[in-house]
C-alpha cells in the first residue's frame, strides 16, 4: 500500500513519466499489450483513487465494447477469413492479365489493382499480404523480376487495406475520436487511390529505368474466349465491392450493415463457385475470432488505461506539453506526426490508436484542423507502421509464405523506398488537406 499511496504523491508530471516508463518496462518483458495496459491502469487506478475508481474503468470499457458501429470490425474480418480460404483472389489476379498485357512492369502493376480490389472487399492486412505473397512473388520471381521490388509490391500493396474503405484502421480512428466512420471512408477513398497510384508510377519508373528488373511478358496473346473466361474472375468481386462501398455511399446501409452485406455477397460468391463447405465457414470463423478477440482485449486495456489517465488530470497535462512545442499549428502537427511513426515502430495500430487519439484530436481540433482529414492523415501514417522495421507485421506475414532463400532483413530493406512514398502521401496530405476533405 506505500507503494499505491506514493504515486499520488509523485504529482501528475512523475506519475506520467512512471506510468511511461512502466508500459516500457512491461513490453519488454513480452507481455501482451492488452494485459500490460490493463495492469498499468489498475496500479495507477488503486493508486490514485483508491478502490472506488474500478467501476469507472468497467463502465468506460463497457461504453467502448457496447458500440454499434464495433460490430462491423467482426464482419469485415470475417469477410477476409472466407476470402483467404476461397479461389476468388486468385482468379481476381488472373483476370487483371488483361491490365496488365505486355506492358513492362505489368506483373507488379496487376498486383497492386488486385490489391486495391481486396482491399475494399474487405480491409485486413494480414490476409492480403499473404495472399498476395502465395500468388503473385512467386510469379513475379519466376518471371525474372527484381526481388526488391517484388518484395515491396506484395507487402505495400497488402498494406493498402489501411486507406482503403472499408478500413478496420479508420473504423477503430473513428470510434476513438467519435467521428463519422462514413465520412471518413468518403475522405479516405481518393488518398487510398492516390498512395497506389505512387507505387504504380514507382514501378513504372523504376522498370523502364531498367529494364532488368521487369521483364515484359512474352506468350501468345490471349484469344476472345479466354478473356472472357478471365472476366469471369473479375465479376464476383467487382459485386462485392459494389454491394459493401455502394451501400454505404448510397446511404442505403450504416457501416455495420453494409459488413453484413459483404460477408453475404463473399459467401454467396464460394456458394457460386462451388467452394462452400462447413469446414471452410468454420475455419473462417474461428480466424475471425482470434483476430477480433486480439482487437477487443487491446480495446479495453487501452480503453481503460486512458480513462483513468484522463481522471488523473493526465491528458491535460500532455495536451498542454505538445501545444506548448510551438505557437505555429504545423509544427505542433509534425510532432504528432513524427511520435506516431515512432510509435508504430514498436506498438500495434490499434494500441497506439486507442492510446493517442484521445490525447491528439482534441488538439487537433482546438488548433482548427478537421478531425476527419486528420483520421485519414493518421490512416496514412500507420501505413509506415505495417512496414517499419524491427516490427513491421507486413514484413513478418510475408516471411511465413515467402521461399525459405529470402530472410526478413531482405524484406525490409526492399520496403525502404515504399516507406519513402507511404511519407511523401502524408507530406501531400498535410500541404493539400482538400485531397481527403474535398
Amino acid at each position: 500500500m506505500d507503494f499505491f499511496g506514493s504515486i499520488q504523491g509523485l504529482g501528475i508530471e512523475g506519475a506520467t513519466a512512471l506510468m511511461f516508463a512502466m508500459l516500457l518496462v512491461l513490453l519488454v518483458t513480452g507481455i501482451p499489450l492488452a494485459f500490460v495496459t490493463l495492469l498499468v491502469a489498475l496500479v495507477f487506478a488503486l493508486g490514485w483513487f483508491g478502490p472506488m475508481a474500478v467501476p469507472l474503468i468497467t463502465s468506460r470499457v463497457y461504453s467502448f465494447v457496447s458500440s454499434f458501429v464495433f460490430v462491423s470490425v467482426p464482419m469485415f474480418v470475417l469477410m477476409a477469413a472466407i476470402l483467404d480460404r476461397s479461389g476468388i483472389a486468385r482468379d481476381l489476379f488472373d483476370a487483371m492479365r488483361l491490365v496488365g498485357g505486355r506492358l513492362r512492369g505489368g506483373i507488379a502493376i496487376q498486383t497492386i489493382l488486385v490489391a486495391v480490389i481486396l482491399a475494399a472487399m474487405s480491409g485486413i492486412i494480414g490476409g492480403e499480404v499473404v495472399l498476395l505473397g502465395l500468388i503473385a512473388l512467386p510469379q513475379m520471381l519466376r518471371l525474372g523480376y527484381d526481388r526488391n521490388l517484388a518484395i515491396g509490391v506484395v507487402c505495400a500493396g497488402g498494406a493498402l487495406g489501411t486507406m482503403v474503405p472499408p478500413s478496420i484502421v479508420l473504423i477503430i480512428y473513428g470510434l476513438t475520436a467519435n467521428v463519422s466512420i462514413g465520412d471518413l471512408f468518403t475522405a479516405a477513398f481518393v488518398p487510398g487511390l492516390m498512395l497506389a497510384g505512387f507505387y504504380v508510377a514507382y514501378v513504372l519508373i523504376r522498370a523502364y529505368l531498367n529494364p532488368a528488373m521487369a521483364p515484359v511478358v512474352e506468350g501468345p496473346r490471349a484469344t476472345t474466349a479466354e478473356k472472357l473466361r478471365l472476366l469471369k474472375g473479375l465479376f464476383l468481386p467487382i459485386l462485392v465491392v459494389i454491394g459493401v462501398l455502394g451501400s454505404i455511399y448510397g446511404g442505403i446501409a450504416s457501416v455495420t450493415e453494409a459488413s453484413a452485406v459483404g460477408v453475404l455477397g463473399v459467401t454467396l460468391s464460394t456458394m457460386i463457385r462451388g467452394e462452400f463447405t462447413f469446414g471452410l465457414m468454420r475455419d473462417a470463423a474461428l480466424q475471425t475470432l482470434q483476430t477480433v478477440g486480439m482487437i477487443v482485449w487491446i480495446g479495453i486495456g487501452a480503453t481503460a488505461l486512458v480513462g483513468v489517465f484522463n481522471l488523473m488530470g493526465g491528458i491535460k497535462f500532455v495536451s498542454a506539453m505538445i501545444t506548448g512545442i510551438s505557437d505555429e499549428p504545423v509544427i505542433v502537427l509534425l510532432f504528432m506526426m513524427a511520435l506516431l511513426f515512432v510509435l508504430g515502430m514498436f506498438l500495434d495500430w490499434v494500441g497506439i490508436a486507442l492510446l493517442t487519439m484521445p490525447i491528439f484530436v482534441p488538439i487537433i481540433t482546438s488548433m482548427g484542423y478537421d478531425p476527419v482529414w486528420f483520421g485519414v492523415v493518421f490512416c496514412m501514417n500507420m501505413q509506415m507502421s505495417f512496414l517499419s522495421p524491427p516490427f513491421g507485421p507486413a514484413a513478418f506475414y510475408l516471411k511465413s509464405v515467402a521461399p525459405p532463400e529470402i530472410s526478413l532483413g531482405d524484406i525490409f530493406r526492399s520496403l525502404l523506398p515504399f516507406i519513402g512514398m507511404q511519407a511523401l502521401a502524408v507530406a501531400v496530405l498535410i500541404i493539400f488537406p482538400a485531397i481527403a476533405i474535398y
